[in-house]
């Protein structure tokens, strides 16, 4: 059993990883894919689940950060009623449904 501090500081620093990685993305690809990577492998180890923002941000494929316009592409699909954010790098498309409200 992992203690709660030690997650609690891997949540941390994978918080500071992928911060580092949106802000390197479009200067240094190759630094942000490294620093998804590491934060891949600490949430791996210490069995920590990545938040939603941040799990919809990483290509599953390469693991690159996906950033809209820089590293992937972003569609609404209106008859499947979802968003297709389409990975640059490999050619990977993740849909994610929603709800449109009227």
């Amino acid at each position: 059993m992992i203690p709660a501090w030690m997650r609690r500081i891997a949540r941390e620093r994978i918080s500071i990883l992928l911060n580092l990685a949106d802000k390197e993305v479009s200067k240094h690809p190759e630094r942000s894919r490294r620093y998804v990577e590491l934060a891949r492998k600490i949430g791996m180890r210490y069995k920590v689940r990545f938040p939603k923002k941040y799990k919809r941000r990483i290509c599953k494929t390469c693991y690159s950060y996906l950033k809209p316009g820089v590293t992937c592409t972003v569609r609404l699909d209106s008859k499947q009623k979802c968003v297709v954010w389409k990975c640059l790098n490999c050619g990977r498309e993740r849909r994610y449904p929603y709800n449109r409200k009227l």
